[in-house]
């Protein structure tokens, strides 16, 4: 073999031994996540467009899935980065049994919970007064309630969830869920 050869084929094979060393669960989460991106960005290619509008609607999923891309390219190049030898996952300072399990996942379940509590009450109560009302409970059982925290939780939540209500219904003209309060029957 020539010399030429030889080194780029020791150079390779070096690192793809070097690859696999440092390949742990978060590389194969972010591969995982690439492949799922590209196969989603192919199939924005089927979106129909139609005769009318200036924006493809294949145009935000594409912006979005570019986004997730990237970020998951750094995700990928962070995990291939990090020194194999430290564990990600130590031993955990969880109590053993249903309780322990419970007080450790507590924030979790708690988001999980308050979101399916909105989601029922979303035809009801509608978008704007349902998401304020999420977002402020939601910042209350995660952030507490002492002090000027409620108000805090409150300004926040009418502040983001306002403005984005105000940008879906004017800006996009996206129709949201009224609600029974808000529906002008």
């Amino acid at each position: 073999m020539r010399p030429g050869l030889q080194l780029w084929v020791r150079a390779v094979f070096n690192f793809r031994g070097v690859f696999v060393k440092r390949l742990n669960r978060d590389s194969i989460i972010a591969i995982a996540l690439l492949v799922f991106c590209g196969v989603f960005f192919w199939a924005s290619f089927d979106i129909r467009t139609p005769n009318y509008g200036v924006l493809k609607p294949s145009a935000w999923p594409r912006v979005i899935i570019g986004i997730m891309s990237f970020l998951s390219l750094i995700y990928l190049i962070q995990s291939l980065k990090g020194n194999p030898n430290i564990a990600t996952a130590g031993k955990s300072d969880r109590e053993p049994g249903f309780r322990g399990w419970v007080d450790y996942w507590r924030n979790p379940l708690w988001c999980f919970a308050l979101f399916f509590v909105y989601l029922a009450l979303l035809p009801i109560l509608g978008m704007l007064i349902d998401g304020i009302l999420f977002v402020y409970v939601l910042m209350g059982v995660l952030g507490g309630w002492d002090g000027k925290k409620p108000l805090t939780h409150a300004y926040i939540a009418v502040l983001t969830i306002g403005f984005m209500w105000s940008l879906f219904t004017f800006g996009l003209g996206v129709m949201l869920p009224s609600g029974i309060f808000m529906d002008p029957i």
